[in-house]
């Protein structure tokens, strides 16, 4: 098809300020409630790594075989080291609600009021445990913690780092319903390396793990959204080097890494990234259109360039315009080979 998946929307400095809905004095009671049915089951995702089993690794040759999804390119599953004990993947699923809270179009986790959107993300892990009960659904929030500018700012760098507070509301949301934290970085102008320690405090936490994204990495001074960006293995490793580090020296279960990726030149060099026990690496495919699209761009960039796992953006309103029959279903994503850990809603 003579088509192209447009890039997802940035937050420029004309963003407003006030946030709607997101201080809501909400029900706690309601929201453990909802927290009980969608715990994982296995462990708590705040768990420290002295509080988790050793490692079944023979368990995990059998999930990662299954993820495979019956793959005859010899490319899937991927060969890496044994992750750390504690490690999320491949035992369990994720769903994350991706967002910011200064912008309603940036993604369902800023677009509508707190509770609505607890209760949304829960009713989307239901559907995946039901459509696959051989692995336990983990809940998560994708918080966008810098983000990619029009304006160049004081610096030139063409970001915004946003403040702790919002990280902290995001945690404190996260915490009912035993979610993950991921938080993810639109460098602009700046690079991984700049940027990565400003969130130190927030990766040091078990439950906080880590998002790239090379469509606003801009490396010769043009305008994020001007044009698609781009990491290099280097780029990339910067991240993993930085989160193993953190890793060893707090005696932590392994980071995730999340990846976005919906073109060739979004990542290059892939083969020399670095695949670590402390680490496990999600590239996903994002962008949005319509079905065709999609797959044939997870088929031509996530399973012909393999890592470790694999993600799946779904986009809410972007996805529905482009393809009269709407969203993935679980079922439709799960057999795709290999199959997705990691799914995203923006």
């Amino acid at each position: 098809m003579n088509k192209t998946i447009l890039i997802t929307g940035l937050v420029f400095t004309t963003m407003a300020i006030s946030i709607s809905g997101c201080n809501n004095a909400d029900s706690e009671k309601k929201l453990k409630t909802a927290a009980d049915s969608a715990a994982a089951k296995g462990g708590p995702a705040g768990a420290t790594a002295t509080q988790v089993a050793p490692l079944d690794t023979v368990l995990f040759d059998k999930l990662l075989k299954n993820l495979a999804n019956g793959d005859t390119t010899g490319r899937w599953p991927q060969k890496f080291p044994y992750p750390l004990p504690g490690a999320i993947l491949p035992y369990n699923r994720i769903v994350a609600f991706y967002g910011n809270l200064y912008s309603k179009k940036m993604g369902i986790l800023g677009e509508i009021p707190r509770e609505e959107m607890i209760a949304k993300l829960l009713g989307e892990v239901d559907k995946w445990k039901a459509a696959d009960s051989s692995l336990p659904v983990i809940p998560a929030l994708h918080y966008v913690a810098v983000t990619a500018q029009g304006a160049a700012g004081k610096d030139g760098k063409h970001r915004m780092r946003m403040p702790f507070h919002q990280i902290d509301t995001i945690l404190s949301w996260a915490k009912p319903i035993n979610a993950l934290v991921f938080l993810d970085i639109q460098v602009g102008g700046s690079s991984v390396k700049a940027e990565t320690p400003i969130l130190e405090a927030y990766l040091k936490l078990p439950n906080v793990h880590f998002g790239i994204d090379p469509e606003f990495s801009l490396k010769n001074g043009e305008t994020p959204g001007t044009k698609i960006g781009t990491f290099n293995a280097t780029d990339i490793n910067d991240a993993i080097e930085y989160l193993a580090d953190l890793v060893r020296k707090n005696n932590l279960p392994p980071k995730i890494l999340i990846v976005h990726r919906f073109t060739q030149g979004m990542v290059t060099d892939y083969q020399n990234i670095k695949k670590v026990p402390e680490v496990q690496v999600v590239m996903d495919m994002d962008g949005w259109g319509d079905k065709i699209l999609k797959n044939s761009t997870y088929l031509r960039y996530i399973r012909k360039e393999p890592v470790e796992f694999t993600g799946f953006k779904l986009f809410y309103k972007n996805d529905i315009k482009s393809d009269p029959n709407g969203l993935f279903t679980p079922a439709e994503l799960l057999k795709l080979s290999p199959k997705p850990s990691y799914i995203q809603f923006q």
